[in-house]
């Protein structure tokens, strides 16, 4: 495998379909399914798949070979912080059994592979970082150029900020957070400002309830079923919506989002929430300064693609795609699931069972954004997230960064099978979908 070319993280529109939304000035898409370094945004647990797979996942490999990464978290896996300290547990697995002054190898750059690198030269090791990209960061993938301030394409939240302290160290590098209570506007297709129904929130409790008395794990989509709690009236009310639409509307807005995988993929044993509603904290300063600032020093070897990792008693070899290879004492592999999932690294020995079964088991979500620059907001309302209810929007949930940051940008999010549908699109047609997501929030013209 060869590194990819490198995409322009921002466009500007070009010929676009015609939208009563105004064109934004610039434009920034991610397509992480596509990419052949990510195959995916984060992991989630699939049916079948247990927090157990994820422990499996993250067992060294007769002491030479270590893993990290958010699916090997324990705890918030599919977040920053869980990758972040996966990385850091790694680490300290390769100091238990290595001699001092031993070389050590971490294959990706990404948070979870430079926490690792960082604690290990700090504790005196020999160590390089593989990339396969031409910059740190992985999934965190933080943008300027065309934007008055950076934009995340990854990860643009710090949950849970009560229990954990990314928050303060971001802080303290100088990047600007800012409070996210997730409570939306939510519209109607038509534009209409409804009030957040409880109905769907309260199926998917109840089924996750009786899923829970279960004798073996099921789907949410089954366990809605089964539990009878998808078994919601279809009739219209006057706003034109349904028990049945706000059901939809958890799915679409919720569930999808927080996982990037549809009802039907999820484990309704393990359903995690990563959102909070009162602690999160979104990043507008730039979430790579983290790792820059653990990357300081490090030996950094980017655009070098690993596709074979070989090991016996006396070490580590790497394959690089250029058909170098590297020597080393221990290796941590950092790459995301779904690369191991497409096999795209190879193992010498295989992997023993418990790592290829937990491969196989956990699930890679997959969620992407797009960031709109508009010259001036076309909408009228001061929420800071925007939701959907009534249809199968593409975009279902939308951020406004207006009131954060006083800039007409917004960042929408697509998830599950909507953004693998819309991964085959060129940047137009992507374009396209987004801005008619958006209609529900043009602002009404005055009547006089």
């Amino acid at each position: 495998m060869t590194p990819p070319p490198v995409p322009t993280p921002s466009v500007l529109p070009s010929t676009l379909t015609p939208s009563l939304v105004p064109q934004p000035l610039a434009v920034s898409r991610t397509n992480w399914l596509a990419d052949p370094l990510s195959r995916g945004s984060f992991s989630y647990a699939a049916v079948g798949a247990t927090p157990e797979h994820r422990a499996a996942l993250g067992q060294a490999v007769d002491a030479r070979v270590f893993f990290a990464g958010e699916a090997t978290a324990a705890d918030e896996p599919g977040t920053v912080q869980g990758a972040r300290t996966s990385g850091l547990l790694a680490a300290s697995q390769v100091q238990d059994v290595a001699a001092s002054g031993e070389r050590i190898t971490v294959v990706g750059a990404g948070i979870a592979g430079i926490s690792a690198a960082r604690q290990l030269v700090d504790a005196g090791f020999s160590v390089v970082v593989i990339e396969a990209r031409d910059r740190i960061g992985g999934r965190i993938d933080t943008v300027s150029g065309d934007w008055p301030f950076p934009i995340e394409r990854g990860p643009s939240f710090v949950h849970r900020t009560s229990d954990n302290f990314l928050d303060d160290e971001l802080t303290a590098l100088g990047v600007a957070l800012l409070p996210f209570v997730r409570i939306p506007e939510v519209r109607t297709r038509a534009g209409a400002v409804v009030e957040v129904s409880p109905l769907g929130a309260q199926a998917i409790a109840g089924a996750l309830d009786w899923a829970a008395d279960q004798q073996q794990d099921v789907s949410i989509e089954r366990a809605l079923v089964d539990s009878g709690e998808a078994s919601l009236s279809k009739t219209p009310n006057a706003e034109g919506l349904s028990d049945a639409d706000w059901l939809e509307y958890e799915i679409a807005t919720k569930l999808k989002v927080e996982t990037g995988a549809t009802p039907s993929q999820q484990s309704a044993w393990y359903a995690t929430d990563i959102a909070s509603a009162d602690d999160d904290q979104i990043v507008v300063g730039g979430f790579s300064t983290l790792l820059t600032a653990d990357a300081e020093g490090l030996e950094l070897l980017l655009s070098s693609v690993v596709n074979r990792v070989a090991h016996d008693d006396r070490g580590v070899s790497l394959r690089l795609g250029t058909g170098e290879s590297l020597s080393a004492d221990r290796v941590i592999v950092t790459v995301p699931l779904g690369v191991l999932k497409n096999a795209a690294m190879e193992f010498s020995p295989a992997l023993p069972f418990s790592h290829r079964g937990a491969i196989a088991a956990l699930g890679m979500g997959v969620v992407d954004k797009v960031w709109l620059r508009f010259d001036e907001p076309f909408w009228d309302t001061a929420a800071r997230l925007w939701t959907i209810v009534g249809e199968d929007a593409d975009f279902p949930v939308w951020v406004n960064m207006m009131p954060l940051t006083g800039e007409p940008i917004l960042m929408g999010m697509i998830a599950a099978e909507n953004a693998t549908r819309l991964s085959e699109l060129d940047d137009d047609e992507f374009l396209s979908a987004a801005l008619a997501s958006l209609e529900p929030f043009l602002a009404v013209p005055d009547a006089g």
